[in-house]
């Protein structure tokens, strides 16, 4: 465990492999932490490569500096999280691999600062999201899936989050990923990150800012603004989508080609959910191969 300073965080970080690798970064989602990297990180590390796995602002051991920095989840905070622990570390271009939370963090990365980015692994697709259009309603049955944003949007949701988190994320885990039989260890492992005292401040800030019903970090308007724009992502990328994801199906990423502008590939992962780094780490070590060695994802 390892800690590298920004202007807002502290956040903290597991590294393996040489100093002097190819670097990728290596970002979770909601509810989720580093653990979810374990069958990923170990390859890549014997691979050669220098392998960064951060916890995300609200989770683990990662805190923020200021008690005065608002406690944002928004799209443009884990972005600018992202770049700026780049930075911190001294890295100049690196591989990004992300899902959920994590993959919108290294979307928007790829978008916004392509310079940085050497190849794409994103999990589930264009991960960036469509603010201004996020209050159209979706099918009865997406919007069932979301049960737990709208929740979040409540205060009872925001009390429940605090006094049941490891209830809801459990089951979380259970719904989104209805084929992977983790025990009680494997939570365990896990579920001790979500007990960051800015765990539920920061997972309801998300939720409510995507849908116009929280205000955002006013340090962060100038790239919500260029988000809003969906800009495209021009770096060589692969998509991985889990077949069996419970919480954004497979099919939501088959129209997504249109966002990405340079070598592009999309593949449906068979029997994986959502946490389909958990689930079949060896795709997305094949897809970070790939991309390293230059074999260049098709249109």
């Amino acid at each position: 465990m390892r800690t590298a300073r920004t202007a807002t965080l502290e956040i903290a970080y597991e590294e393996s492999g040489p100093a002097d690798g190819a670097p990728v970064f290596l970002m979770h989602g909601f509810p989720d932490d580093v653990r979810t990297w374990d069958g990923v990180a170990g390859p890549l590390a014997a691979a050669g490569h220098r392998v960064i796995a951060p916890y995300l602002r609200g989770y683990g051991p990662t805190r923020f500096l200021d008690p005065a920095t608002p406690r944002s989840g928004q799209q443009a905070a884990l972005g600018d999280d992202l770049r700026a622990l780049m930075a911190a570390l001294g890295v100049g271009r690196a591989h990004l691999v992300g899902y959920d939370w994590g993959g919108r963090a290294a979307c928007i990365v790829a978008a916004l600062w392509p310079e940085r980015v050497a190849g794409l692994v994103t999990i589930g697709g264009y991960n960036i999201q469509n603010i201004p259009r996020a209050n159209r309603p979706a099918s009865a049955l997406q919007e069932y899936r979301y049960w737990y944003q709208w929740y979040l949007h409540t205060e009872r949701g925001a009390a429940g989050l605090e006094k049941n988190r490891h209830e809801i994320c459990r089951l979380l885990w259970q719904l989104w990923s209805p084929n992977w039989k983790f025990d009680d260890a494997t939570y365990a492992a896990t579920g001790a990150a979500f007990d960051n005292p800015d765990f539920v401040a920061v997972s309801v800030q998300s939720y409510r800012h995507r849908y116009g019903a929280a205000p955002g970090d006013p340090a962060l308007e100038a790239i919500e603004a260029r988000l809003a724009a969906a800009p495209p992502i021009a770096v060589p990328t692969v998509v991985l989508h889990g077949a069996c994801d419970g919480v954004s199906p497979a099919e939501d990423s088959a129209g997504h080609a249109r966002f990405f502008t340079g070598p592009y590939t999309r593949r449906v992962v068979p029997v994986a959910g959502h946490f389909l780094p958990r689930e079949a780490p060896q795709a997305v070590v094949a897809a970070v191969a790939e991309l390293v060695a230059g074999h260049s994802p098709s249109q």
